[in-house]
């Protein structure tokens, strides 16, 4: 825990007043209104600078060439199949990444939009795995504003007239609006998942503006959590004598981001809904395939307030109402025509042609007076498909229906329920906020970073697989897929045996049809979805690694990831670990080209822990990644145990110990293969088999090797736990053997060498190398080494990766030679992670090194979120170089900084640990030395009530 007030004074604390008037922010303290105290900040009219990506050097092309050679190949090889690859280095977006993101829209798991700090709609990601970053400029708000005695008029967009999007192709007719806009006077203030945009004075300088953003990410709340939806409140406050009548406008275009506005067949329709709540949907046919999506603006009526549509408007000179005449009736009348309502649905959109919706809410705000207009946005895509055919329908349909037509009820339900979102929300965060011993920074930052779980191309649908009649058809055949059968070794010629089945229709290209095929002569993919479970146990869940690498929930980095979502969503976490586990259990034997060494493989062996869910048939087709054989990379079944130990001590679940167990006794087993020497240490096979895919590893390595110790005693636990009292016996004689070899072979006295090779770089002092301590004392368990050499360790990765790079101002280098020179032996060595910076300070913090541990996260701040930065806010990579330069936007690993917050206040179930150490209570028997012993499954899947479905089939 964090002592005392170390912190309480440290620079970057970002009070409001020194961006917001205190006169104003005092008019604005009701309801809301006022940005709070701890947020991350900007000025409307601040620059948003072109990023700059990393390039690599000389040498390291020559050393990649030929993996760029073949990974052209396949980038084109998919292109020509229709698909976009999950790396794709080569395809350069027509819009430049800018430092101008926001806190993103919506719930999680339902498509996404983001918003820029400046106001504008951006990163459409409504289509699993694709995202368009552009901004659709017509998605506007605006303000008309007129005073008795008519004298002053006002009409402005509420967003600064400096756009990228403006004056481009297809905005015809916005370029009339009145961008009249400075910015100097308005701010942004961000807290995720709420926004507050102040306006003091501006456009009216006797008129005060908030508008209060907000979305339904709350945590445990799995319901509304899941919902695509997004509240817009302005208070307005009049300063003046006169009274004012003022007209808020928000504009959409029938889009979901690029050019999908101009494919044509969009229809747009007005509704008047129940409580006041009345606008327009906005229904598109979205192309190639895609499901369509319809959206919803709206406003609420009050008393006060009065709301009008415009269902139709244009961006061209033909249109019947074209953007330009839209503004024009907004300036003389400051309303529309209330007749629109009654116009019905509009002729479809043709090729070409933009079609545009306006919902207009009015009202009179007397001199010193205040009044409250609220606004909604709702997307509606109930079924998400995947590019091989597979389709769901996503979690909000489970309270909604399926439905397009769902987006009115979300609207409105929205515009009821968002003060108890708040409620709910503040009650989360404050006890953070409110917490002096945490540096201001932190605060704000812990929230921000959480805008992945909904711009990371989240995917959230029901536990249980569609229906046959609501699955997918192809000439209504139908497709039996028979999975293989684990198993794995519990006593002497006593298997447990899982396996799965599923019958599902399919589609053109879906997992059965692969390459012409309609079966395989080796092993089948099976499904992770469990049809069974009529029970709401959180639904499944996908995210991206990040929106340039498109692999769902790839595990290395939901290894620094996962500490978010165990903390506030925990149900969705386990069924994560639930779906690996499975996984585990499973083997797929189609053949594929690995590109790094041009040799083949399958796609997925029993025992090893899949890279990924995969990309375009998720869950069906796993391993997406093709660059190296990730079944021979020495991190990522270690990492599963580490995972699933600390989510069971954290939850106390037994049945979900129970379900996964299996799993985790073959992912143990499966590692043997690497003791090469018997030392019951593995070694890694010098090339790059970890997450460092480009850094090349000899022999025994500290990264690596410290999580297979952390395994080891995470594995001896659990089966203790669970009564395999032979298993955490045979787990604990190889920990003490392997422990002693690692330190002789590793240690030198003040760190662990980056690996036992002789390469000029083995001697490297790695910032991840205690990452498998960091998993221990996360989880409870005693510590993998003395006191004095964690601390140690620690103290040389603060001195050299954290402190030698730019004082400390950019984050932990991931190698620095010990001369005090950083290791550029290849791409990654030279890397600051973000994410990997934000570990190593949770481990600091567990170590007692609060004051380091801050100091080491400040640098990734420093670097990525302040106004000094790099600009990387609301896109945070995965890496950046020492220059700043960035590689990987949007990226899953920096949710990281919730391990944090985990070492800062673990629950009670970790931190009561057992009186007596838990591996001192394993005592080593001789006939320990083999895995060959009996295991009660059946004794606790009976203790553990049979829970749901394991992942065996048991017969108590």
């Amino acid at each position: 825990m964090v002592s005392g007030n170390l912190f309480h004074c440290r620079k970057h604390s970002w009070p409001p007043e020194e961006y917001v008037g205190r006169a104003t922010l005092q008019l604005l303290d009701f309801d809301s209104a006022a940005p709070p105290e701890q947020a991350w900040r900007r000025r409307l009219n601040s620059h948003a600078n072109i990023l700059k990506e990393f390039s690599v050097t000389f040498m390291e092309a020559i050393k990649m060439v030929r993996l760029g050679i073949r990974l052209w190949s396949y980038v084109r090889e998919e292109a020509s199949h229709g698909r976009k690859a999950p790396i794709d280095p080569f395809t350069r977006i027509s819009c430049k990444p800018s430092a101008s993101q926001g806190v993103p829209l919506g719930g999680m798991g339902s498509g996404s939009i983001s918003r820029g700090f400046r106001g504008e709609f951006r990163q459409w990601q409504i289509v699993p795995g694709t995202c368009e970053p552009s901004p659709v400029m017509a998605n506007q708000f605006s303000i008309f504003i007129s005073r008795d005695g008519g004298n002053k008029h006002y009409a402005s967009v509420l967003a600064p007239g400096q756009h990228e999007g403006l004056g481009k192709a297809g905005d015809q007719g916005i370029d009339s609006w009145g961008w009249n806009l400075s910015g100097q006077h308005s701010t942004y203030h961000a807290l995720f998942p709420r926004a507050w945009t102040i306006y003091d004075g501006e456009p009216d300088p006797e008129l005060k503006i908030s508008c209060r953003q907000i979305s339904p990410f709350i945590p445990h709340n799995y319901r509304d959590s899941s919902l695509p939806t997004a509240v817009f409140v302005y208070t307005l406050v009049n300063t003046g004598k006169d009274r004012a009548k003022v007209s808020l406008l928000f504009t959409w275009a029938n889009s979901i981001g690029g050019i999908s506005h101009l494919s044509g067949d969009h229809v747009n329709e007005p509704f008047l809904g129940d409580d006041g709540v009345s606008g327009v949907l906005l229904h598109h046919k979205a192309a190639r395939g895609n499901p369509p999506v319809t959206f919803a603006v709206a406003a609420c009526e009050t008393q006060n307030v009065n709301v009008t549509v415009l269902p139709c408007f244009g961006l061209s000179e033909g249109s019947c109402v074209t953007a330009k005449g839209m503004w024009g009736t907004m300036v003389q009348d400051g309303q529309f025509d209330r007749e629109n309502f009654k116009s019905g649905p509009s002729m479809p959109s043709s090729p070409g042609e933009a079609l545009c919706a306006a919902v207009s809410a009015s009202a009179w705000v007397e001199p010193h007076g205040k009044c409250t207009v609220a606004f909604a946005l709702a997307w509606s895509s109930p079924k998400v498909k995947f590019l091989k055919g597979s389709s769901y329908h996503r979690r909000y349909t489970k309270f909604y229906g399926t439905s397009e037509g769902a987006a009115q009820d979300l609207v409105h339900d929205a515009l009821m329920n968002y003060k108890r979102w708040e409620e709910d929300i503040e009650k989360w965060q404050n006890p953070i906020l409110r917490d002096d011993r945490l540096p201001e920074w932190y605060k704000f930052t812990l929230f921000n970073e959480l805008y992945f779980l909904v711009a990371g191309g989240t995917v959230w649908i029901d536990s249980r697989l569609p229906a046959p009649d609501k699955r997918n058809h192809r000439n209504g055949e139908k497709t039996d897929v028979k999975g293989t059968e684990a198993e794995v070794n519990l006593s002497d010629g006593a298997l447990v045996k899982h396996t799965t089945t599923s019958d599902y229709y399919s589609e053109d290209e879906s997992v059965v049809n692969h390459e012409g095929s309609n079966s395989y002569s080796q092993h089948h993919p099976i499904t992770l979805l469990n049809e069974e479970n009529d029970s709401d146990d959180g639904g499944r869940f996908l995210y991206l690694e990040g929106v340039e690498y498109v692999m769902w929930c790839t595990y290395d980095v939901h290894f620094y990831a996962s500490f978010a979502l165990l903390e506030l969503f925990p149900k969705i976490e386990l069924n994560i670990q639930r779906d690996f586990a499975k996984a585990v259990l499973s083997e797929d034997g189609r053949k594929v080209k690995f590109l790094a060494e041009g040799n083949t493989g399958i796609r997925k062996l029993r025992g090893a822990v899949p890279h990924d869910l995969g990309t375009h048939d998720p869950w069906n087709e796993m391993n997406a990644y093709n660059i190296h054989d990730t079944s021979q990379w020495k991190d990522l079944n270690p990492k599963f145990v580490l995972q699933v130990y600390r989510d069971f001590a954290a939850t106390g679940d037994m049945s979900f110990g129970v379900d996964v167990w299996p799993a985790v006794r073959a992912a143990m087993e499966y590692m043997e293969q690497f003791d090469r020497d018997g030392d019951c240490l593995i070694e890694n096979d010098g090339f790059p088999d970890q997450t460092y895919d480009t850094w090349t590893v000899h022999g025994v390595s500290a990264y690596c090797g410290c999580l297979w110790l952390a395994a080891l005693q995470a594995a001896a636990a659990m089966a203790l736990q669970l009564g395999d009292k032979p298993f955490a016996e045979y787990c604990k004689g190889k920990f003490l053997k392997a422990k002693s070899v690692f330190e002789e072979k590793l240690w030198n006295g003040s760190y662990f060498n980056y690996d036992s090779g002789s390469s000029s770089n083995s001697k490297s002092i790695q910032t991840d190398q205690l990452a498998g301590q960091w998993y221990t004392a996360s989880s409870g368990l005693p510590s993998l080494f003395d006191e004095a050499q964690i601390k140690s360790t620690l103290q040389k990765i603060f001195d050299f990766n954290v402190m030698k790079v730019k004082g400390g101002r950019m984050g932990a280098v991931n190698g620095m030679h010990p001369n005090g020179k950083v290791d550029e032996t290849c791409m990654q060595s030279r890397e600051i992670w973000t994410g990997v910076t934000y570990g190593v300070a949770a481990t600091m913090i567990l170590a007692g090194m609060e004051k380091e541990a801050f100091t080491t996260a400040e640098g990734i701040f420093t670097a990525g979120w302040s106004e000094e930065g790099y600009g990387y806010w609301f896109q945070t990579p995965e890496a950046w170089t020492m220059d700043g330069h960035f590689r990987s936007l949007i990226y899953m690993r920096p949710l990281s900084i919730w391990g944090m917050q985990w070492a800062l206040s673990m629950p009670k179930t970790v931190l009561q640990a057992p009186e007596i150490n838990i591996m001192d209570r394993i005592s080593i028997s001789p006939s320990a030395a083999a895995i060959s012993h009996e295991f009660g499954v059946r004794k606790i899947a009976n203790k553990a009530k049979c829970f749901r479905a394991a992942v065996f089939h048991c017969s108590c």
